[in-house]
């Protein structure tokens, strides 16, 4: 047998949502006797986070409008959205929500959301003496959108086999009376969604992607059509016509259970902006969770994915327009989870390839590192804003060139410490996030 033709099988064999888990360290099922959901809110592009969550406070609003005179929010617009936590940030340091993010304000006030300050992808900590004298290990290709996307949701080098939100579905996929749907996407294909045991099922905007057409007739004939699918589905004596059958029968099966399932799905009271096309997939995303019972599931992953933020230039016109959007689908998914009941068993989170740099290009910011994140939901401890503030001065402590921050809270701590809301054993953490035990607080307490 050649190595190639080795190397596809035992990727088959990984991809089998009825295989064994290849990884040692996740052999042990994680007990559950709930049911939890993570939907992670991917912003392609790479948010402007210094516009998203902007300082308040006097001096550092300062330095930051020193920085980006042409792009900063006045001080006067941002004081309605001003955050106040119930511990205060050291050096009297105040942030406030970026103005189009304001109906994210109640939740917050309400200590359901908590946002996440200067998180980005690395390898260790790293300081900026050790950036400059190149004795760090430093994520690969950094300010690129591919290799950072692929990074910050895998934790790996951009070609990565699997995510680590597919790798904590591999942890409780034995949770799961139907195990292809621990993994949701609501947005094409992600490495975040791939794991070794877990595979990704792909909705589409109006639910499950038909196969076939999934049509009950073909031809006109009910007849034909159950034996079209009986042909397709046989087992077959060749390993490769017989994982393609087995995938096959697996899609049909599945979008016949979900399907079913969606249709005795409630309707919402809480209405979903028309024409967002983020809150259209967050709007099944509810439906999904409405339906878990129906569906024999107890732990699930979505993730969902609104594109647009590579904003190089007109910042003051897109940027606060894609807030907006982001904002009314977050409020609706989250007040839809209370309606239904279960907000303390979902948390939703926010990532992206990257924070952009403090220092603009004309109307525009380019591609950095470090940036802001939010979590939400009824388990999180809000009202807090976790992390330390960066020190925005040029050429500062924590700028690698142009307002570019190198992250003070990495990937796998904030990955980590939503693993571990969701089930996965510490003994297990490193199979999820291989560098993990790479920080001395792995676990950053903002989730119950």
């Amino acid at each position: 047998m050649t190595s190639s033709r080795r190397d596809f099988l035992k990727h088959s064999a990984a991809l089998g949502v009825t295989g064994a888990m290849s990884m040692s360290a996740i052999r042990e099922a994680v007990a559950a006797t709930d049911y939890k959901a993570l939907v992670c809110v991917f912003l392609y592009g790479g948010n402007d986070s210094a516009n998203s969550l902007t300082p308040y406070d006097a001096a550092t609003y300062e330095a930051y409008r020193s920085h980006r005179p042409s792009l900063a929010h006045a001080r006067s617009a941002l004081a309605p959205t001003l955050l106040i936590p119930g511990t205060p940030l050291p050096g009297g340091v105040q942030y406030a929500l970026a103005p189009t993010l304001a109906p994210l304000l109640p939740i917050f006030n309400a200590g359901k959301m908590a946002p996440l300050l200067n998180v980005g992808t690395l390898i260790e900590p790293v300081t900026k003496a050790q950036y400059v004298a190149g004795s760090a290990r430093l994520p690969p290709k950094l300010f690129s959108h591919n290799d950072q996307s692929s990074f910050w949701q895998s934790a790996s080098p951009e070609g990565a086999s699997s995510g680590w939100g597919g790798r904590i579905g591999d942890a409780v996929i034995t949770q799961n009376s139907h195990p292809e749907l621990t993994c949701i996407n609501m947005n094409s294909n992600a490495v975040f969604m791939a794991g070794k045991a877990a595979v990704q099922f792909s909705l589409g905007p109006n639910g499950p992607v038909a196969l076939y057409s999934n049509a009950p007739q073909l031809f006109g004939s009910t007849l034909v059509n159950k034996i079209f699918r009986e042909t397709i589905t046989l087992p077959h004596a060749h390993i490769l016509e017989n994982e393609h059958a087995r995938v096959t029968k697996r899609s049909l099966d599945s979008y016949d259970l979900v399907t079913s399932a969606l249709s005795a799905a409630p309707r919402f009271q809480t209405p979903f902006a028309a024409g967002n096309a983020l809150a259209a997939q967050l709007e099944l995303v509810a439906r999904m969770i409405s339906v878990n019972a129906r569906l024999g599931v107890k732990r699930q992953i979505f993730f969902v994915a609104q594109g647009g933020y590579d904003t190089h230039d007109s910042v003051k016109v897109r940027h606060p327009l894609l807030l907006g959007v982001l904002a009314s689908a977050l409020r609706s998914f989250y007040d839809t989870t209370v309606e239904l009941g279960v907000s303390n068993q979902v948390t939703t989170f926010t990532a992206s390839d990257f924070g952009r740099s403090l220092v603009p290009n004309v109307d525009g910011s380019d591609h950095g590192w470090g940036g802001a994140q939010f979590v939400l939901g009824g388990a999180v401890k809000g009202r807090q804003i976790y992390g330390r503030s960066p020190v925005f001065a040029d050429n500062g402590p924590d700028d690698v060139g142009a307002g570019r921050l190198i992250p003070t809270t990495s990937v796998d701590q904030y990955a980590a410490t939503l693993a571990s809301w969701f089930g996965v054993p510490a003994a297990q953490m490193s199979a999820v996030l291989p560098n993990i035990g790479n920080y001395q607080t792995p676990n950053l307490g903002f989730i119950v």
